[in-house]
């Protein structure tokens, strides 16, 4: 979508992105009334549809941003991250606990003043409130397991300051029943008007649903648990409703290269977008997760090898017409498409023209690569010539363009993968409204049962293939390692990045340079990070913060810790 066109596109999103930037940086203001109820009494609040709205506008402020979330996996790098690497240990505090127990009470608060009022409006604002409560839930049990479940506004000296760590079951099962009763008082995705488009949906609250659901269901499966099934079950439930709801859809707008521009200024507002951070140019901008140095979210030799060829095959398999790794772009050729619209092929010339500390052109038509993998990003690498000749790389004012948070491919991935874990099998029949629609997008041979059987692969690992290259770089595999229990496989093993021994770029600055060329394994890749560990007996669930601990200690309560931390 050319720049010219993102004026109207972006009018209709402008008013909320305008509220989430004035709560960040004005004052309490009765203008917005999206502020702590210290500012605004019950007295001359809590009174309109427009006030609970108003409200709920608060809640969206604390939505993921941009970021290097898998960089806590084995398919992204820039530096040593200790959570990937098992180094991280017990802190005093915790922005994730902190930030999502104070969204937690913002989201109680609407929930109490809207309790019992039968205005469908205010109803409506009240489930949005509810979905956010069990979104901020969810981002606190997928690290820590199962926390106190605070269910009201506390004040000083009320007992529940000291509520009791539920289990994760329990957990999970109050995050459940929360979505299913704000589905009951959303809108769906069509009935939103115009004004509205980026407020939360009953195809958000049935996604995240989906997205929970699967998580519990594949950990207590493969953790050794009692209730997988009913968790598998109830992901392929939401799962199922949203593909028949009618209401979304895939992104094709843009051709062949849908999958690239999904993620940049085309693709906001698609029908993909279930649930987005939505941006707006010089009200509510971000730096985009990219960089075209070593610092930026730079793919690995593990995502790499995991794209498969164009005939569907692994590269490692003997039928694959994989062409190798011994030119600067061979390892590109015959791939499926997603690889080259997630990771830059060297020499492709690109408009990201500007470079901040030369002052001069940047990435000339010839090879080019980070220093650090090897491996460039070019999924988020915008287009838009104004952000991109600013003078001010990644100027926070400038780049608009959205981030899915859950998107309709997710949905599609989830089903599949419910449905396999649910039965150890798959008919082609699921296969086809569910994976190899998601493949149709990039011209991707189909996965079918007798491909699978034929060429002697494993649908599982298929399966979770396909999900790790569809979602690739948006924050989804360090969760995925550990409900498969592979974590404690996969996170020791070296990060590695592009091979140099053999290849055209064993000649190459800076890779010719002995600080390199010491720096390779056996078959000459590059290796980013070694000695790496996963202790299985405690870094599955992250540790409490070690205050709140010792808060509940302190006045006579108990506060567990996570095992071994």
């Amino acid at each position: 979508m050319k720049l010219t066109n993102l004026i109207h596109h972006k009018n209709v999103r402008r008013s909320l992105a305008l509220c989430l930037a004035l709560l960040a940086y004005t004052g309490c203001q009765r203008e917005l009334d999206l502020v702590s109820e210290d500012n605004i009494t019950d007295a001359i609040f809590w009174k309109t549809p427009n006030d609970f709205k108003l409200g709920a506008n608060n809640l969206y402020n604390g939505l993921d941003r941009f970021g290097f979330e898998d960089t806590e996996s084995d398919i992204a790098f820039n530096a040593p991250n200790s959570v990937s690497n098992g180094t991280y240990q017990p802190t005093e505090t915790s922005g994730q606990w902190t930030d999502s127990y104070n969204n937690i009470r913002s989201a109680n608060n609407v929930i109490e003043k809207g309790a019992g009022n039968t205005d469908a409006l205010i109803k409506r604002y009240v489930a949005e409130a509810r979905f956010f409560r069990a979104w901020y839930y969810y981002k606190l049990m997928r690290v820590f397991g199962g926390v106190p479940l605070i269910t009201k506004v506390l004040n000083t000296g009320d007992p529940e300051l000291f509520t009791p760590r539920s289990t994760r079951t329990e957990t999970v099962d109050f995050i459940l029943q929360d979505l299913a009763d704000a589905s009951v008082d959303l809108p769906q995705q069509g009935e939103l008007e115009a004004g509205d488009i980026g407020r939360i949906t009953r195809g958000a609250a049935l996604a995240l649903t989906a997205r929970i659901a699967l998580f519990e269901g594949t950990w207590q499966k493969f953790h050794g648990e009692a209730n997988a099934n009913k968790y598998l079950d109830a992901a392929i439930t939401a799962a199922n409703t949203v593909m028949n709801s009618g209401q979304y859809g895939l992104y094709t707008g843009s051709g062949a290269q849908s999958y690239r521009y999904l993620f940049l200024e085309p693709g906001d507002d698609s029908r993909e977008s279930i649930l987005d951070r939505r941006y707006a140019r010089n009200i509510l901008g971000h730096d985009m997760p990219y960089a075209y140095d070593q610092s930026g979210y730079n793919p690995t030799r593990k995502l790499a090898d995991m794209y498969l060829d164009n005939t569907g095959l692994p590269i490692t398999h003997a039928g694959s017409v994989f062409q190798g790794y011994a030119t600067f772009s061979s390892e590109f050729v015959d791939r499926d498409p997603r690889m080259t619209m997630t990771m830059i092929i060297p020499g492709t010339l690109t408009n990201r023209v500007f470079n901040p500390v030369t002052k001069v052109a940047n990435w000339p038509d010839k090879p080019q690569r980070n220093f650090n993998t090897g491996y460039i990003l070019y999924k988020y690498m915008s287009e838009d010539p104004v952000a991109n000749n600013s003078g001010r790389m990644g100027d926070a004012s400038l780049f608009d363009f959205d981030r899915h948070l859950i998107r309709y491919a997710e949905i599609l991935l989830i089903f599949a993968e419910a449905t396999y874990e649910r039965t150890g099998a798959i008919a082609d029949a699921d296969l086809n409204r569910s994976i190899n629609i998601i493949r149709d997008r990039v011209n991707m041979p189909h996965l079918t049962n007798t491909f699978v059987n034929t060429n002697g692969l494993n649908m599982r690992e298929e399966i979770r293939r396909e999900r790790t290259i569809e979602l690739a770089l948006e924050g989804f595999r360090y969760d995925d390692l550990r409900r498969w229990k592979t974590a404690e496989t996969v996170l020791p093993q070296d990060v590695k990045g592009i091979k140099i021994k053999g290849t055209d770029w064993e000649t190459r600055a800076p890779y010719n340079d002995p600080v390199y060329q010491n720096r390779v394994d056996a078959n000459g890749f590059l290796i980013a990070e070694s000695n790496r560990m996963f202790d299985p007996a405690k870094h599955y669930w992250q540790p409490l913060p070690t205050k709140e601990v010792a808060f509940y200690l302190a006045s006579g309560y108990s506060l567990p810790q996570n095992p071994e931390w």
